[in-house]
């Protein structure tokens, strides 16, 4: 995809996004809309979605996808280590990555971002891509505002997930 194409994209996707949570702010509801706004956006994608975090580990959220990998200790594959470092993480061979956890044979790189708010984790969007090196610094710049739009405009009730914001 180029550059430019890349970046109308992501513009579009944003507003779509602002839209979608405009009046609505359930966690469920929005991270469900959330990933299938994702899969429609990244034609490339085998999994757009997201782990939550219940206190001690990830545990999978609403997704778009095949069957996933269900508990993610922290600091264990990318997901846990973006979680772990909280700073947004781009692998561009899953194969080559040591930590990699492998749920999907069919994802080749992968970008995750942390989620954050008032200083405590949320739990992490997770992207994988059929393509080897399909993400890149316009990918990281624009999910990072995704997930900070959905951030704000959620109510986030932790304590089923053992966390109080």
């Amino acid at each position: 995809m180029e550059k430019q194409e890349k970046i109308s994209n992501y513009e579009l996707m944003l507003a779509q996004a602002n839209a979608l949570f405009a009046n609505e702010s359930n966690a469920l509801a929005n991270l469900s809309n959330a990933s299938a706004l994702l899969k429609t956006t990244l034609p490339n994608s085998v999994f757009t979605g997201f782990y939550l975090f219940d206190g001690q580990e990830l545990i999978l959220g609403p997704f778009q996808g095949g069957v996933s990998c269900v508990h993610i200790a922290l600091g264990k594959g990318v997901c846990g280590e973006v979680a772990e470092k909280r700073a947004t993480m781009i692998v561009d061979d899953v194969t080559k990555h040591a930590n990699y956890i492998a749920c999907d044979s069919a994802a080749m790189s992968e970008i995750v971002v942390p989620m954050v708010k008032n200083g405590k984790l949320v739990g992490v969007l997770d992207l994988d891509s059929r393509l080897v090196a399909d993400y890149d610094a316009i990918d990281q710049e624009y999910l990072e505002e995704f997930v900070a739009l959905l951030l704000d405009k959620t109510y986030w009730n932790f304590d089923r997930f053992g966390v109080e914001i």
